[in-house]
């Protein structure tokens, strides 16, 4: 069976992770956050959802908050770890999983007790708001605080700190 190339092939800032480096590098630096997309090639809401996707990263992208995606047709193990099914029926794709120090801490679509995905939209909107909240985390948690003089001393630029 041959996968189509995706339809999104404009700019991005996202790191696409195989099932060996998906481990190291959610484990690398507990200081970034990670929001990672489980795709698969095949499912249309994946392929629709590409250059939303990307359009996020571009937006939100800095230093304590980074963008990866792992397609989980290609690389089954990663989707069994981390509990994503491949199945078109399970609803499950695609699925964004916010890391922190290399462990879970939000996951859409939810998933109950039963394996099934809670219903949630991937708009634009919705992620918008997913991420504001998720950099409120980032600046409470934070040890380093954004200078003026360098945008690498903070973990965001300052349109991205709250305070």
């Amino acid at each position: 069976m041959t996968c189509k190339p995706p339809l999104y092939m404009g700019p991005e800032y996202i790191k696409y992770f195989s099932d060996k480096t998906i481990d190291d590098e959610l484990e690398r630096d507990s200081r970034v956050t990670w929001i990672v997309e489980f795709f698969a090639n095949w499912s249309p809401e994946c392929q629709s959802f590409a250059s939303v996707y990307a359009d996020l990263s571009l937006k939100y992208n800095c230093s304590g908050l980074k963008f990866g995606k792992v397609d989980i047709g290609r690389y089954g193990e990663v989707s069994k770890k981390y509990k994503v099914s491949a199945s078109p029926l399970s609803k499950q794709l695609p699925s964004l999983v916010l890391f922190q120090g290399g462990k879970e801490v939000m996951r859409r679509p939810q998933v109950d007790k039963k394996g099934r995905a809670v219903s949630w939209s991937f708009t634009e909107v919705r992620l918008d708001r997913a991420l504001h909240t998720c950099n409120i985390v980032l600046t409470q948690t934070a040890e380093a605080s954004y200078s003026p003089q360098s945008e690498d001393s903070g973990l965001c630029p300052p349109a991205l700190t709250l305070k």
